[in-house]
């Protein structure tokens, strides 16, 4: 395993090497951009040298991609003035990049070129000169690259820090209904406090809006219905006329949600008009659904069969078992209606790594091992969200219920504290906090709170029976004297590696804090949560945006007496998206994805580094539309017209081009011909000779070629989905924040 010394280490070196590239950027102008086709560059992209060389680079091979250092090979031709014919080769570069998840974009800021191959012997001074011509070019000439991309073609083991072990696969309480049904999950027994504003008791350890009026009765709110029960925890029934004082609970909650959440489409729409059973649970539990009895679909190739009339990843094998997919752990029954227990994602039955790509339930695959999906989502949750932080300016702070009160932090020597909805980390007189994936330190537990320059020396040791055990996935990556850079992996936002797939939470229950004011902690269980390989986890079947308190207080920062400001999912100021795949006819995974119009994916913003605007920025973004100075004169222009290269030559968009040249670990080159039958490689003095289509060398350049052509049918997916996303959006009422929201007052 890396260490964190090596690791800085590493990173300080390539910037001074570099001419210190962190140092160079700008501040952001304007918001950040939109990922859209415009932005997709074919490959070769190339650059000129002083004395006329021209070098075109091929799509990277990412060997590893760990913190944020890429380590790649590429294959590149020079062409020299007055030669006719371009010579081929392979060079090695460790680049130090910033990650965007949300645009799913990564930019080299600056790299290294350890070695440069061609065949034959070059003269060391022509090695030489290109080393330094790689070196000084290629941020800008590889420009965007897409990060989907990179996945796609990235082939490691996964880096043992990231691996969380000892997570719990012991199932919830699984609930089965045939019928419309939601699932309201209360933290514990029901918990009142007064709302001084509405003159109402509310139920405050819940994200739902519970109350009860003057007469008594309890009444929930959500998706445009109120229901009425004698008691908070139910039964409840659709209420007919309802008290006059809660008209301002619902336009209070209306208004924040059209504020702060404010996404509207006919998918969601359609799901908050829904007038739905409605199940109480003060336990970790899952809602699975049918409409109706269980309709079976075979799956083609395969012996499985899907329950294709229910929005819940319900399967049965031939033996006619059950099987079940919940925050990505799969359990398995005889019966809908109980005796759930869990079986590995590596233990299922091999029909399931089968489903077709394309096909209506392929979003399965990214928990099923040893599948291409699964593989991209280990490698994915590895991937940082990255961000420098201004020293200067950030800074947090940190509300407690009374007196800070510590305890100690299980598997450390360290204590954290027990009353506050912020992790905040006590060790050797220190007091360390995580904030919108920012480390803060100061000399007591009430500030003042300033950039940490690292972290806690036992953070890693956190384990996932603890509620701050999110917090060992934010990162410090390199300190210069204004900023630190930093990045946070899914892990902090509830997601992690575990075994050969992802999951959803740790499957641990943590009891709240409440004592006059309530504070969650990080749920695994309750919202039917799946992964999307464009956004992450999303919240299911049943939950349109009408159901939760964003705005008011619950997941948006806020902190009137009750609401603490978030954690049921994680970090305290994110809130996981909203997916509704409304029956899909077709995958994630296959091209004709962007052809399904019942899928309805209304968010991808899951940096929370948005909730920080002036002492975050996002250096991937610097140089698109306004420009970034970088080594020698670096970048002018947008992304839009094609962004210059040094010495003049322009790097164009437009329509993709796949690529054709692919190099092997050993440096050498291949180049597949136009029809895609057969490789040749490139050999000494520029001449080419074939690869044998049954060899060990053609079958992995097939695979190199086919893992390239899912990365750009990946990438255009994101791209015309997210497109969709925006037009919908747009025309529905406003587009939702980013993953953190403000911070209201009291109320």
């Amino acid at each position: 395993m890396r260490s964190m010394h090596t690791v800085l280490s590493m990173l300080l070196a390539v910037s001074i090497l570099s001419g210190s590239a962190f140092a160079q950027q700008a501040p952001p102008q304007g918001p950040p951009p939109q990922a859209g086709p415009q932005q997709q560059q074919d490959w070769p992209r190339s650059f000129t040298m002083d004395d006329g060389t021209v070098v075109k680079i091929y799509q990277p091979q990412p060997e590893s991609f760990a913190n944020n250092i890429m380590k790649s090979r590429w294959a590149i031709s020079v062409l020299q003035p007055g030669k006719q014919d371009p010579v081929f080769g392979t060079f090695w570069s460790v680049a130090n990049v910033e990650t965007d998840r949300d645009a799913r974009r990564v930019v080299i800021q600056s790299a290294k070129v350890p070695n440069v191959k061609f065949p034959g012997t070059p003269d060391e001074n022509f090695i030489s000169s290109m080393k330094t011509a790689l070196e000084t070019n290629l941020p800008q000439t590889a420009g965007d690259l897409s990060l989907d991309e990179v996945l796609a073609s990235l082939d490691q083991d996964i880096e043992q820090s990231k691996m969380s072990k000892n997570l719990s696969t012991n199932a919830p309480r699984i609930i089965y209904a045939d019928h419309p049904s939601l699932l309201v999950m209360i933290d514990g027994q029901p918990k009142l406090d007064a709302n001084k504003d509405w003159g109402l008791q509310v139920v405050v350890n819940t994200p739902f809006t519970i109350v009860q009026a003057h007469d008594n009765q309890f009444y929930l709110y959500g998706g445009k219905h109120w229901y009425t029960a004698q008691s908070a925890t139910g039964p409840y029934s659709p209420a007919g006329n309802i008290p006059s004082e809660l008209q301002q609970v619902q336009s209070a909650v209306d208004n924040a949600n059209s504020s702060g959440a404010g996404y509207t489409d006919s998918a969601s729409a359609a799901q908050d008009n829904t007038v739905s059973d409605v199940v109480v649970s003060t336990s970790p539990a899952e809602l699975i659904q049918t409409n109706g009895q269980p309709a079976f679909t075979p799956i083609q190739g395969t012996s499985l069969s899907y329950v294709s009339n229910s929005q819940n990843d319900i399967f049965q094998d031939q033996t006619g078992h059950y099987f079940v997919l919940i925050s990505g752990r799969w359990y398995t029954s005889n019966a809908l209606n109980g005796g759930w227990h869990y079986v590995a994602a590596n233990a299922l039955p091999g029909d399931f790594a089968k489903i077709p790509e394309g096909s209506p339930k392929d979003n399965v695959l990214a928990s099923v091992a040893g599948t291409d999906a699964a593989r991209e989502a280990i490698m994915d949750a590895q991937i940082p969200q990255t961000a420098k932080v201004d020293r200067n300016t950030a800074s947090t702070s940190v509300n407690y219920d009374g007196d800070p009160q510590f305890a100690p932090l299980q598997g450390t020597d360290m204590q954290y504290a027990t009353n506050t909805g912020t992790p905040v980390i006590q060790e050797n007189g220190v007091y360390y906090s995580v904030d919108n994936g920012v480390w803060f330190q100061a000399p007591g537990p009430n500030g003042p709170w300033t950039v940490a320059t690292e972290r806690p020396a036992e953070v890693d040791a956190i384990p996932p029976t603890s509620p701050l055990y999110n917090t060992k996935y934010v990162y410090v990556y390199d300190v210069t004297p204004d900023y630190v850079y930093m990045g946070y992996t899914p892990g902090y936002l509830n997601a992690y590696v575990y075994g050969p797939t992802v999951v959803y939470g740790t499957g641990y229950y943590y009891n709240p804090w409440f004592n006059g004011y309530y504070y969650p902690r990080p749920w695994s269980w309750g919202f039917g949560f799946g992964y999307n390989p464009y956004c992450g986890w999303t919240v299911g079947y049943g939950y349109g945006f009408g159901w939760f308190h964003f705005g008011i207080g619950f997941g948006w920062g806020g902190g009137w007496r009750g609401w603490g400001g978030g954690g049921w999912w994680g970090a305290r100021a994110y809130r996981p998206n909203y997916a509704w795949n409304g029956y899909r006819g077709t995958g994630f995974y296959g091209p004709g994805f962007a052809r399904n119009r019942n899928v309805g994916i209304n968010s991808y913003h899951t940096n929370i580094y948005a909730a920080r605007p002036g002492v975050i920025t996002r250096d991937n973004h610097n140089f698109v539309g306004g420009g970034r100075p970088g080594i020698n004169g670096g970048r002018a222009g947008g992304a839009v017209g094609g962004r210059p290269g040094v010495g003049g030559t322009s790097v164009g968009t437009g329509a993709r081009a796949g690529n054709s040249v692919f190099t092997d670990r050993a440096g050498n080159v291949y180049q597949r011909n136009a029809a895609g039958t057969q490789w040749q490689q490139r050999t000494t003095g520029n001449q080419t000779r074939p690869v044998q289509n049954n060899s060990a060398a053609a079958q992995g350049l097939n695979r190199q070629a086919q893992m390239a052509n899912r990365g750009q049918v990946r990438t255009q997916n994101f791209q015309q989905a997210r497109t969709a996303s925006a037009a919908r959006s747009s025309g529905g009422g406003g587009s939702r924040g980013g993953g953190g929201g403000s911070r209201g007052g009291r109320h």
